[in-house]
């Protein structure tokens, strides 16, 4: 039977022409601190949001100080899971909010990030198959970020890795995989057909050109990837609204990257 509250949820942050996502991540804070373009919270949910994202994704202080009363309308991911830089494992991820917390505060769905091959994946994944039942109960998405980490792992980008980190997510229930782009539409495109749920593609660490980023969407879109979770790429990038625009081009509108890098405010 479908579940109409997930359904209804995921139309706040989906698209439902093309259904297809672009994400903002902002989680940043608690992980590394007050970076560039996430001092002030407020203001980078405002330049993303009237870009044209579908959502924003943090933690239960992105609802305290970036919720817009005004503007556009942008969905709302509120993340469970933290580490912090300063810890003895930064890849060690805890959960630090539950599902209800995110309902209280009027989020659109969760989020929860596992390392598969870690020394804790066995944590991690106890956590996602708990988490999830819960969402299944209140008919909340869930996002998992699954990234392939850990002592056997070769490359973080690695199709074969990637694609396995997927498919984990979808079979343990969650309702979208974000995981890291393998490097080519062709690799990509196995990570997609193997994947029963959409794919949206991380940005990683902050890219040399704004073109590249546009080229990496670019293609895993036309392989099938349902779209984007870019965070510093996109609110460090020297307009974050206008950046945002040309990805939606992209991601909602199929424009070539040499069309969106004309689009202008």
């Amino acid at each position: 039977m479908r579940n109409v509250g997930k359904s209804i949820r995921m139309e706040r942050i989906f698209n439902r022409r093309t259904g297809r996502t672009v994400i903002v991540p902002m989680d940043h804070g608690l992980t590394v601190g007050p970076i560039q373009g996430l001092i002030d919270l407020q203001e980078a949910v405002d330049k993303v949001a009237e870009g044209g994202a579908n959502a924003v994704l943090g933690h239960m202080g992105l609802p305290l100080f970036g919720h817009r009363g005004y503007g556009r309308d942008v969905g709302l991911i509120v993340h469970l899971s933290a580490s912090s830089s300063l810890g003895p494992d930064p890849n060690h991820k805890v959960l630090v909010t539950e599902v209800e917390d995110a309902i209280r505060v009027g989020a659109d769905a969760v989020s929860i990030h596992v390392n598969v091959g870690a020394e804790d994946e066995a944590t991690m994944l106890q956590d996602l198959g708990r988490v999830a039942r819960t969402c299944d109960g209140w008919g909340m998405p869930l996002l998992a970020m699954m990234y392939p980490r850990g002592t056997k792992v070769k490359s973080e980008h690695d199709v074969e890795y990637v694609k396995h980190a997927a498919r984990i997510g979808a079979e343990l229930g969650v309702d979208i995989v974000k995981t890291n782009y393998t490097g080519s539409p062709e690799t990509f495109r196995e990570v997609v057909k193997g994947c029963s749920v959409p794919v949206v593609i991380a940005g990683g660490p902050k890219m040399d050109t704004e073109h590249q980023v546009l080229e990496m969407v670019y293609d895993s879109i036309k392989v099938g990837g349902g779209g984007l979770s870019i965070g510093r790429n996109i609110f460090q990038a020297k307009d974050p609204t206008l950046f945002v625009r040309r990805l939606c081009k992209i991601v909602h509108e199929d424009y070539s990257v040499d069309e969106a890098e004309e689009v202008a405010l």
